[in-house]
């Protein structure tokens, strides 16, 4: 995948994610979108970090004490943690979800 195609995909996700989360946005938590950076603050000063890194052509996740890096797989269109198989969205929604203590779906 070339980079011009990486940075719409990675965009793309990290619309999909900021406006699914964004919906839900109340004193817990902000969400903000800034170029390739999607940062989640948590009313305790916690804060997720989702960002495409162009070089590596994956999106990393940095909740916690815990980090993924997602590569986009084409043939199933949806980004996949090459380490355990986490899916993007459903490892997200899990993760602010246990947070916030709500069920949630991207």
């Amino acid at each position: 995948m070339d980079r011009s195609e990486f940075a719409q995909l990675a965009h793309a996700a990290l619309n999909r994610i900021d406006r699914g989360l964004g919906d839900l946005e109340h004193e817990q938590l902000d969400c903000d979108l800034a170029g390739d950076v999607l940062t989640l603050s948590f009313d305790d000063g916690v804060k997720f970090i989702v960002n495409a890194h162009s070089a590596a052509g994956q999106i990393w996740l940095a909740a916690g004490s815990h980090a993924w890096h997602f590569d986009y797989r084409a043939g199933e269109g949806r980004w996949i943690a090459s380490k355990n198989g986490d899916e993007l969205l459903s490892t997200i929604a899990r993760v602010v979800g246990d947070k916030l203590e709500l069920q949630l779906e991207l």
